[in-house]
């Protein structure tokens, strides 16, 4: 249920008028926005609740996070390093300074 609150006049001759929603049982306000009335146009602006925006950022780092850590320990980027690996590297490299 939105609730619109009492005009109030601005210094500059704008009418403001604030706009809230009740949650359920009627216990908490959130504002919503609030609208402008001047001479020539009305206008809307809504109300930016920076902590959930905040919250959302948080939650996609540690999504992120989470995600590029599983990819690591799942197959590691750098590449392996077995014994195997390192005989045949050394064996190219003795190869290759003979030629």
């Amino acid at each position: 249920m939105l609730i619109f609150s009492e005009p109030y006049e601005a210094k500059n001759g704008a009418v403001i008028v604030s706009v809230s929603r009740t949650s359920w049982g009627g216990r908490a306000d959130r504002p919503v926005g609030m609208y402008t009335i001047r001479d020539d146009s009305t206008t809307w602006t809504p109300a930016i609740d920076i902590n959930r925006v905040a919250l959302i950022g948080a939650c996609t780092g540690f999504v992120a996070a989470a995600l590029s850590t599983a990819a690591v320990l799942r197959r590691p980027p750098w590449p392996e390093m077995t014994e195997r690996t390192m005989i045949a590297i050394a064996q190219a490299r003795a190869a290759e300074s003979r030629r």
